[in-house]
């Protein structure tokens, strides 16, 4: 359910740019933002992995200098039946983890300094479990590429803004251009795009989560790993390096600091309160 869900709010994400080009250049403008749209996920395919990584300073570790998480993402990894990842360190006092990579052949997880101090070795276990499986699934590339497409939906409104503004040059009235379509293309377009990108992450955090519960063999794992980071994130600053475009890859949102998160449909992740109840819920039929 989760992944048909994923693909027809991915299918709204692209039409909506498609729509866009249409109200500036009619059907020429229709295909040019299909065109647009597919380069930039050919364009993210290949470059998202190494641009995240360096965004936020993270390093690649080897088995020797870090014997145990590495032997512990190896073992989760066959686990999971996937290729084994590069295993990176964030310096951040703040507890938190991301995955990223186009496809589990070419994945990197990487853990903040902080989430090694503050977790015990079963709960770190379940955030990699959750990070692995977000590398089996490919979600990664999934949430990326929806970004990037929200972000471009969101510079075109701005543009039509201006063209607002400033008036057309143009007085041709079968372009689509008029003030109806510009005023939807200013407002909703990147309301729409937004709300549609904060979905797909909420609904492939929910599919991590309970294929890392069964990847780590005890979903209460990562429920009292999310528990502490929570803690962290509500009770300390945001991440320094974090932003908006990438918060979604995180376990836990990293730019909550100490500010009340808003509504859930405004989130990139859902309620932690509801997956850790869904984790008890399924450790619970595991026996667990």
């Amino acid at each position: 359910m989760n992944t048909l869900k994923t693909t027809v709010l991915m299918a709204l994400l692209m039409g909506i740019m498609i729509a866009i080009g249409s109200a500036f250049g009619g059907r020429h403008g229709a295909m040019l933002m299909l065109v647009i749209s597919l380069g930039m996920n050919f364009f993210t395919y290949w470059f998202s992995d190494s641009m995240v990584l360096k965004a936020y300073g993270a390093r690649e570790i080897t088995q020797q200098e870090a014997p145990q998480l590495y032997n512990m993402v190896a073992g989760l990894a066959a686990r999971a039946q996937i290729p084994m990842p590069k295993v990176c360190i964030v310096n951040s006092a703040i507890p938190n983890a991301f995955a990223t990579g186009r496809n589990p052949s070419h994945a990197a997880v990487a853990v903040t300094t902080g989430i090694m101090n503050a977790l015990s070795p079963d709960e770190l276990s379940g955030v990699l479990a959750h990070e692995l499986s977000h590398i089996k699934h490919r979600d990664t590339l999934i949430s990326t590429v929806a970004a990037a497409i929200a972000g471009v939906i969101s510079m075109l409104a701005n543009i039509a803004q201006w063209s607002m503004i400033f008036g057309s040059s143009s007085d041709d009235d079968d372009n689509g251009g008029n003030i109806i379509g510009l005023l939807a293309t200013i407002i909703l377009a990147p309301l729409a795009a937004m709300l549609i990108q904060m979905a797909i992450s909420r609904s492939r955090e929910y599919e991590a989560d309970k294929s890392g519960g069964e990847i780590c063999g005890n979903p209460n794992y990562l429920a009292d790993a999310l528990q502490k980071i929570e803690y962290y994130s509500l009770h300390a600053r945001p991440m320094e390096q974090a932003t908006p475009a990438t918060s979604h890859m995180f376990i836990i949102n990293p730019l909550a600091g100490s500010k009340k998160m808003l509504s859930n449909i405004f989130s990139t992740h859902p309620a932690t309160s509801e997956r850790i109840s869904l984790l008890r819920q399924q450790a619970a039929a595991m026996g667990k």
